[in-house]
């Protein structure tokens, strides 16, 4: 078994970090879930993060309404969906020149035990790959990240 099995066994995922986006998201919420049912009841957490990435001729302050508005219904949608969840779920809005920065932050900031997020597919120069935040996220954080992504079969018509 592996280590990071293991630690879900024994509930040592207590923290969980959930960036969303409103896009790809549904796996990795619907994980979370299943992983805070492992945890003991009351002790488990998911910090649902939205961050919006905030143009660099913009101050990082300004008020961009249509993105702030975005991120609350995506927040309440995922609040809706984790309810079933047996643990505290707590939810934040951050305005950032780097989303993946802005992950590492958090985490780094809420002691998250692990990171999970969905990824979907950036299509550039006629490859498919994963976005930039999410590399950033791979590489720099403080703790175990988990991603789900849908297949790339499933992704190819869009």
């Amino acid at each position: 078994m592996s280590s990071a099995v293991a630690r879900v066994d024994k509930g040592e995922y207590e923290t969980i970090l959930l960036p969303v986006s409103g896009e790809n998201d549904g796996p990795a919420i619907q994980l979370a879930c299943n992983l805070s049912k492992l945890v003991k009841k009351g002790k488990c957490k998911i910090l649902v993060l939205y961050v919006i990435q905030v143009q660099r001729s913009l101050p990082l302050d300004a008020s961009i309404d249509p993105e702030i508005q975005k991120a609350e219904r995506t927040l309440s949608q995922v609040e809706d969906t984790l309810v079933e969840c047996n643990c505290e779920i707590d939810t934040d809005i951050l305005q950032a020149r780097e989303v993946g920065v802005a992950i590492i932050d958090e985490a780094v900031e809420k002691k998250a035990d692990l990171i999970l997020m969905g990824a979907g597919y950036k299509k550039r120069f006629g490859t498919s790959g994963v976005a930039p935040s999410v590399l950033t996220v791979l590489r720099d954080a403080p703790c175990p990240v988990v991603i789900v992504r849908p297949a790339l079969q499933d992704q190819e018509g869009k």
